[in-house]
Order: C-alpha cells, then sequence, then structure tokens
C-alpha cells in the first residue's frame, strides 16, 4: 500500500497545483522573499543556525518561501555548524528544484558556489565540475549572475582542472575569474570588491602551492599583494584583516620559494613572517610550519604545534579523522624529525587515543548525520501535505476530489504495466553503463601509473642532470663566481661549470639546440669533456676545436652546442676565451665585442679562433644564456638586450650572488604567469 501510495502522491500534487495555478488567488512572492531572506540572514548573523533552519521549515510549510530557497538557507545554516555532509544534501536537493525566477536562478548561483567548494575542499573534483560549470552555462544562457558569482565558480574550476593535471584549462580559468573579480572591484564603490579578490588570489595562490606549480603560485601571489594593498587605500577597508593577510602572503611566498630551491629569499620571506603579529596567533604559527618543514627546520616546527590546542580552540575546530591526517600526523612527524623522543612518544600515544575517539564519533556523527537528512525529508512531506491541505479547501465540493482520484487511479493503473517495463529496461542500460564505467575506469589506472612511471623517470633525469653542474662554488680569495640554471621542461639542454686551479680558473656556459632528454644527454658529454680537457690545461680555442671534432663525427640528427669558454689567470687578471656561436658576454656594462665562431657540432675540421683580454680585475662579467634576453611574456614581447644593459648599469650590486637573483626576479617579474619558452642558466663572477 505504501508503495502505490508513494506512486500517486506525485500524480495527485501535480494536478492540484494545475488547478490551485487557475485558481484566482494569488501570492506576492517578491516583497516577501526579500523580507523573509532579511529575516533569515539576520538569524545568521547572531549564529542563531538551529533558529534559521526552523525559519525556513515554517516559511516554506507557509509557502512564502520556494523549496530552492528553503535547501538554501538549510545547507547554510548546516554549513555553518560544521556539519558538511547534510550541508551538501541541502545544496544538492537545492539544485535539482525547478528555476522559475530570476531571484531563484540568484539563489541557485550562490548555492552552486558553495556546493562546488565543499565538493572541491573533500576531493571530488568531477563532483566540483559538475556543480560549477553547469551554473557558469545557465548563467551565460539567463544573463543573471553576477561578477563574484562568476569569479568564485571560475575559480573553484581552476582548482579542480588543476588538481586533475589541467593545467592549461586551469590558467584560463584563474585568469578569467581574475578578470571578473577586476570588474567587481571597479563597478562596486565599497571595498567588498577588493576584500573579496584578495581571497580568491590567496586560494589560487595555495592551489598552484599544494599541487608544487611554484613558479606559477608567485605571480598570484604578487597579485594578491597587489590587491591586498588597494585593499588597504579603501576608505572602509577592515583594518583587522590587513596583518592576517599579510602573514599569509609571506607564508604562501616562503613556501613557493623553497619549493624553488631558493632557501636564502625562501628564509627572507619568514623573517618577513615573523614580523606581523599573525605570525604570533596560535593559528598563524600552525600555518608556518608548512615552510619549516620543507625546511627542515623540525625543531621550530615542534615549538609551534605546542600552540596547535590554542587554534583548535579559537577555531572551533574538533579533532575529526581528517583534522587529526592535517594537524596530529605532521606535529608527530616534526617531533620525531627533531629528535624529541619524550614528545613523540607522548604524541604517539595521544593520536592512538584521538584515533578512538575520532572513529567512534565519526560513526556516531554520520548516524546523526543521515537521521537528520532523513528527518528533513520528512520535514518536505509535511510540508507537501500541508500545501495540499490549504489547496484542497480551495475546492468547490468534495465530489471534484472523489472525481481526481478515480482518474489518478485510472491513469495509475494503465500505467503500471508500462512503468515496470520502463524499469526493466533502464535497469539493463545501468547495469551496461556500468560496465562501460569499469573499463574506463581500467583504462584510467593504467593511464595514471604509467603518467606517474614517466614524470618519476623524468624527476630522476633532472635530479641526475643537476648533480652535473656544480651548485657549490669556489671560496677563493679575490674571486666572486655564482651561476644558476633553471631548466624550461623538467630537464634541459644550457649547462655552465667551472675548474679551479691553484691559481687560474675555466669557466664555460653553453646552450645546446633542442630542450628535454635529448639535449640533456648531450649537455652532460659537453660537460664532461670540458673538465677532462681543462685538467690537461688547454686553451678555449683548442677545447672548443675539439669538442668540435668529437661531436661532428656521427652527428645524424644535426644537433649543436653554442659555448662561450674562457681561461683566467687569477694573477694577473688576464682572461683568454672563445665564443663558439654563444650570446656575447656582458663585461663592465657593456656587450663584448667578440670573434663568433661557429656553434660545436655542425662542420668538422674548424679551427676556432680564440682572444684575450690583459686584465679583467674589478670588473664584473656575466655569461649567459638566451633563455634570459629572450624571455618571453604573455604577449610574447622579449625581455631584451636593453633591458638587461639597464638593469646591470643602473643597480650597484653587493655580490655576484645577488647579480643572479635579482636578474631572476627580473625575468619572473617580465614573464607575468608566462610559461617559460627556453632554459635560463646565468654565471656572474668578478676578480679583484
Amino acid at each position: 500500500m505504501r508503495t502505490r501510495l508513494y506512486h500517486i502522491a506525485p500524480l495527485f500534487f501535480m494536478v492540484l497545483a494545475m488547478i490551485m495555478s487557475c485558481s484566482k488567488v494569488t501570492t506576492k512572492t517578491g516583497p516577501v522573499s526579500s523580507h523573509i531572506d532579511s529575516v533569515l540572514f539576520e538569524a545568521g548573523r547572531y549564529k542563531h543556525y538551529t533558529r534559521m533552519v526552523e525559519l525556513a521549515d515554517s516559511f516554506e510549510k507557509a509557502g512564502s518561501l520556494t523549496k530552492l530557497n528553503a535547501n538554501r538557507w538549510r545547507g547554510v545554516a548546516y554549513y555553518h555548524q560544521g556539519q558538511y555532509r547534510i550541508a551538501e544534501a541541502c545544496y544538492k536537493k537545492a539544485l535539482e528544484c525547478e528555476v522559475k525566477t530570476d531571484q531563484d536562478q540568484l539563489s541557485y548561483n550562490k548555492v552552486a558556489r558553495r556546493l562546488s567548494e565543499l565538493l572541491l575542499v573533500k576531493g571530488d573534483y568531477e563532483g566540483a565540475l559538475r556543480v560549477a560549470i553547469p551554473a557558469i552555462s545557465r548563467m551565460d544562457k539567463t544573463g543573471i549572475g553576477s561578477d563574484i558569482d562568476y569569479a568564485i565558480l571560475l575559480n573553484n574550476i581552476g582548482c579542480c582542472q588543476l588538481n586533475l593535471g589541467q593545467d592549461a584549462e586551469a590558467q584560463k580559468s584563474f585568469y578569467s575569474a581574475r578578470d571578473h573579480y577586476v570588474n567587481r572591484c571597479q563597478t562596486d564603490v565599497s571595498s567588498r570588491g577588493y576584500q573579496e579578490a584578495v581571497l580568491g588570489t590567496v586560494y589560487t595562490s595555495m592551489a598552484y602551492i599544494n599541487t608544487r606549480h611554484y613558479a606559477e603560485s608567485i605571480y598570484w601571489i604578487d597579485r594578491t599583494e597587489m590587491l591586498l594593498d588597494k585593499y588597504r587605500q579603501q576608505e572602509d577597508a577592515r583594518v583587522e584583516y590587513f596583518d592576517e593577510y599579510q602573514g599569509r602572503i609571506y607564508i604562501m611566498r616562503a613556501v613557493a620559494l623553497q619549493g624553488l630551491k631558493k632557501p636564502k629569499e625562501a628564509a627572507k620571506a619568514y623573517q618577513e613572517f615573523l614580523k606581523t603579529d599573525y605570525s604570533k596567533t596560535g593559528q598563524g604559527r600552525i600555518n608556518a610550519n608548512e615552510y619549516l618543514i620543507a625546511a627542515q627546520r623540525f625543531s621550530e616546527a615542534a615549538d609551534n604545534y605546542r600552540f596547535l590546542d590554542q587554534m583548535l580552540e579559537q577555531t572551533g575546530m574538533e579533532l575529526s579523522l581528517d583534522n587529526i591526517q592535517l594537524y596530529m600526523l605532521p606535529k608527530f612527524r616534526a617531533n620525531m624529525e627533531a629528535g624529541r623522543r619524550d614528545s613523540t612518544r607522548a604524541i604517539a600515544s595521544n593520536l592512538l587515543s584521538l584515533l578512538d575517539s575520532a572513529i567512534t564519533a565519526y560513526k556516531n556523527s554520520a548516524t546523526a548525520e543521515l537521521a537528520t537528512i532523513y528527518d528533513t525529508q520528512g520535514k518536505e512531506a509535511e510540508i507537501a501535505r500541508h500545501q495540499a491541505d490549504l489547496t484542497h479547501q480551495r475546492f468547490v465540493s468534495t465530489g471534484i476530489a472523489l472525481v481526481l482520484i478515480i482518474l489518478f487511479l485510472a491513469i495509475y493503473t494503465l500505467h503500471k504495466r508500462n512503468t515496470t517495463r520502463r524499469l526493466a529496461v533502464a535497469h539493463q542500460k545501468l547495469e551496461e553503463a556500468h560496465g562501460k564505467l569499469q573499463t574506463a575506469y581500467d583504462k584510467l589506472e593504467e593511464t595514471t601509473t604509467a603518467k606517474e612511471r614517466y614524470e618519476s623517470e623524468l624527476r630522476i633525469a633532472r635530479d641526475i642532470q643537476r648533480s652535473i653542474v656544480p651548485s657549490e662554488f669556489p671560496h677563493y680569495q679575490g674571486l666572486d663566481l655564482y651561476a644558476y640554471m633553471m631548466p624550461a621542461k623538467e630537464v634541459g639542454g644550457d649547462l655552465y661549470d667551472y675548474l679551479l686551479g691553484d691559481d687560474h680558473l675555466y669557466v664555460c656556459l653553453g646552450d645546446v639546440s633542442g630542450k628535454g632528454v635529448p639535449a640533456a644527454l648531450l649537455m652532460g658529454q659537453v660537460a664532461r669533456m670540458f673538465r677532462a680537457l681543462a685538467r690537461e690545461k688547454c686553451m678555449p680555442q683548442e677545447i672548443a676545436t675539439r669538442l668540435n671534432n668529437e661531436f661532428t663525427e656521427g652527428n645524424e640528427n644535426g644537433m649543436f652546442v653554442t659555448l662561450f669558454l674562457a681561461y683566467i689567470d687569477l694573477n694577473t687578471g688576464r682572461m683568454d676565451f672563445c665564443n663558439a656561436g654563444h650570446n656575447p658576454p656582458v663585461f663592465d656594462g657593456q656587450f663584448m665585442e667578440i670573434e663568433s665562431n661557429a656553434p660545436i657540432g655542425l662542420w668538422s675540421e674548424l679551427d676556432f679562433v680564440g682572444e684575450h683580454i690583459d686584465n679583467i680585475k674589478g670588473r664584473p662579467l656575466l655569461l649567459y644564456s638566451d633563455g634570459l634576453n629572450e624571455a618571453e611574456n604573455r604577449q610574447q614581447e622579449q625581455f631584451g638586450d636593453d633591458r638587461l644593459l639597464k638593469i646591470l648599469q643602473e643597480n650597484r650590486f653587493e655580490g655576484a650572488q645577488q647579480v643572479i637573483e635579482f636578474l631572476c626576479n627580473a625575468v619572473e617579474k617580465h614573464r607575468n604567469g608566462a610559461e617559460p619558452n627556453d632554459d635560463l642558466t646565468m654565471m656572474a663572477l668578478k676578480i679583484v
């Protein structure tokens, strides 16, 4: 009997709705909805979330709040109470509702924003995309949607795409979100637009950091700082945000720079973070640990974790299974790596107790949440019955009701057989779809495994390549030398090297044609032979000639190397050098006029021409690959020779390392988020 009623009820209420729509009784939904939203908003402002749910139930029951909006407000209430599973269920119900009015569309946008965020946070990237992308399409189609709706949804889409390995698509989504944040700031007379933009770019920066796209994160961190400065200039800006977000910017920058293997710059950013008041809060100390652990400063991280309880208490966060993984396990690792055995044992014992409690709480919570969801469904049924009773009062006689019931029974009888058949067909299709889905999943798993293996091999190749070029530089009185190399891909074809003798120095810097693994292999061979010939004390032109004879033999792929080689007498300052088709170095602020020679590896039996400078003491020398002067931004504008000379001529540098780091930052700012178009290698030296 219950099953029959379940199938009859929708038909019954459908006909009642048709009759009610023909009734002369009208409902004013515009002003009432606005007033009701204000009442519910006020309940949330005072954190009366249980009251908010009761009001949403009551207003829906009275017919003054649509089902879509009622579920939206329930979702808001449960979200702010930390009951995310119930909030997710309410938001999903809201999106299943029919969108009839412009107000419904605005509510739909807000629900899609929050639901996609919930799914993103718990790692359901495909689910989040299935919510956010149709919401964008709906807004495009209806023309109803604010810049903040677009910005947040596009930002969520970008984060999902980034986590799914769709880097190019993610970048487009983030830039589109950025444009909508800009529009929001330009059209909103208050400071709210800048505050929202700051929060959005923080999420974008963290997404790049979490996926280890550290170079890309620097652009968004810089943009966050710029937006925070503009927010600070607004008259109605909230002062309490400045210090906190400035602290977040510093610690994100420290993490990104540490990931880029720039420990000194990362440490400077961390020192700036420590100057903020935010760094002294429990939450600030815990957030700082991401950098401290990456920098292997485990003792400091362990000290910070003493403030974990304070942070959890301030935020009202319970130690659920997720939070144990997020906070307690890193706390255990930090103390263990710091060698604090007593603390490690105490934390391990506490972990066992917390895990037991968390598992029990999770089971109880899951049961309670499901009960609440079902209770919510019961309330919806009660609301539907109430609305049916109200509509039923508009009938002119009980005879109409009897006729309707007979009609419903007749329709039900006629369609029951067809319904059963359709269900059987649907079940068969579902089984077929499940089989296809399983096959697709198996293929995806194979592809993912192959991709991970490939990426692992590339990481190994990159590590091997980095081990070929020196990472430590000589401590020799009167000599200041520093070099840097960043491949455009996982591995590249640039190289640099030096060999220091008792009273002399050999240096070289080159660029192999092409990129990737083939270029890296040739690069390794060139570096090996350079060191061998330098140990024989060959002059630069002889080294170039012998390298050319070696690599032209059997060079079927036509690969070649441009190379600058130099021998420097550290006593007299005389520099003998040979340039094999490479960029002219910058000497004492000007490009050197040099014999170009041919690149190495193209033509055999060449005699390379050498040159010399009598004394280079006291005058700086910069060697570089074309990844410096030909670095491109999004508009494909190059960094250029003029910009390079201007930087070197107009700035005073304390040493070779500062020269290299300054140029790296200048190139990064010029790219403005664009992908590197070539390997970048530089060497600066000065003899005094």
